[in-house]
């Protein structure tokens, strides 16, 4: 996987921290500084943990189904993309606390990387730097992050559909692109 197609990857994933923290930031009066950090932190360090532990947990099964990990890769990718566009186009807003505490917190990192995970186990069937790519993608959720919760206190909501169907076209696009350098490339 090349440097572009990670940066995309990472962009697509913090999709849906972006989603959270643009509805996050309106939730609050202000959004300042320890705000952005706060979500920042709790985001992009979640984004980074799960593809890790999705890493790990795929490097197990690796060598017993190498004759189809990319099958394996674009069936997880488009799932979670299609899921993401379907999300996106739900007419039901999700209730958003305005509180930064560890029990507000850890639910919605935990729920917006869920789809790290499984795209950590794609990466262990895919030739991926492991150290550089859960950096990346931590790096960028911070950063994207951070930008939703400044977005939300200016816009508010009006963004977070289409944050999270871009992110899915993404996910979905990657998972396209593997299958076919393994097919028609093999």
């Amino acid at each position: 996987m090349g440097i572009i197609e990670l940066l995309l990857l990472a962009v697509g994933l913090a999709m849906d921290a972006f989603a959270v923290s643009i509805c996050k930031g309106l939730s609050v009066e202000r959004a300042g500084a320890r705000q952005m950090l706060i979500c920042g932190l709790w985001f992009g360090g979640f984004q980074a943990l799960m593809p890790a532990a999705g890493y790990l947990l795929g490097s197990a099964f690796a060598g017993y189904i190498s004759a189809v990990d990319h099958w394996i890769a674009f069936i997880l990718l488009c799932f979670i993309g299609i899921n993401m566009i379907c999300e996106s186009r739900a007419e039901k807003a999700e209730e958003v606390s305005n509180s930064f505490r560890f029990a507000a917190m850890l639910p919605m990192a935990v729920a917006t990387s869920i789809d790290a995970l499984a795209v950590g186990i794609t990466f262990a069937f895919l030739q991926v730097n492991i150290l550089a790519a859960v950096s990346t993608i931590g790096v960028i959720t911070f950063f994207i992050s951070a930008l939703g919760i400044k977005i939300g206190g200016i816009f508010g909501c009006r963004f977070k559909a289409k944050a999270e169907c871009f992110g899915g076209v993404i996910l979905i696009l990657l998972g396209l692109k593997i299958l076919l350098e393994h097919t028609l490339l093999s």
